[in-house]
């Protein structure tokens, strides 16, 4: 599926800058019966809405039907990172050195004698096999093959009640 994914991120990403966004990544995945093309877009000075969401969708649609890289019936979803922001790509995690992540393991490990599979730290590097992050000034390498999901972590404490 990730020659899909990169197809489908090369085709795209030229007319979605074309339109004043920018991709920032393509899912392509299987829940249940059905097929999901995701694409998660993001405003250079701002944040998305419907419509930038409703617009990128009319933008790509007749480029994917065109191309017919997806042979099954797929479901085009086209929405923002969100605020917690999964990173895939190196990309991503270049972008988030030094900054606080959350890491999801496939199996736990061992931590000051405690078995965890989730782990939130700031990233200090990372390589092909192994990414560093520090927990209370420890330093703590993870296999990236044992790694289910990375994201950003959010200061929810950082919004303010009027903004509701």
């Amino acid at each position: 599926m990730a020659n899909i994914e990169e197809k489908v991120e090369n085709l795209i990403k030229k007319p979605i800058e074309n339109l004043g966004y920018n991709l920032y990544d393509v899912q392509y995945v299987k829940e249940g019966p059905n097929y999901f093309l995701r694409v998660f877009i993001e405003k250079p000075n701002g944040s998305i809405d419907l419509n930038d969401c409703e617009k990128v969708n009319d933008g790509i649609n007749d480029i994917l039907d065109t191309a017919d890289y997806i042979k099954e019936q797929y479901f085009l979803e086209v929405s923002s990172t969100g605020l917690e922001k999964i990173l895939r790509k190196d990309e991503h995690l270049k972008q988030n050195i030094e900054k606080e992540i959350q890491v999801n393991l496939f199996k736990p490990i061992e931590i000051s004698g405690k078995k965890i599979k989730e782990i939130i730290g700031i990233l200090k590097n990372f390589n092909v096999e192994q990414i560093e992050i520090t927990q209370d000034k420890e330093t703590i390498k993870l296999d990236r093959k044992n790694i289910s999901q990375i994201k950003t972590v959010y200061d929810w404490n950082s919004i303010k009640e009027d903004n509701f």
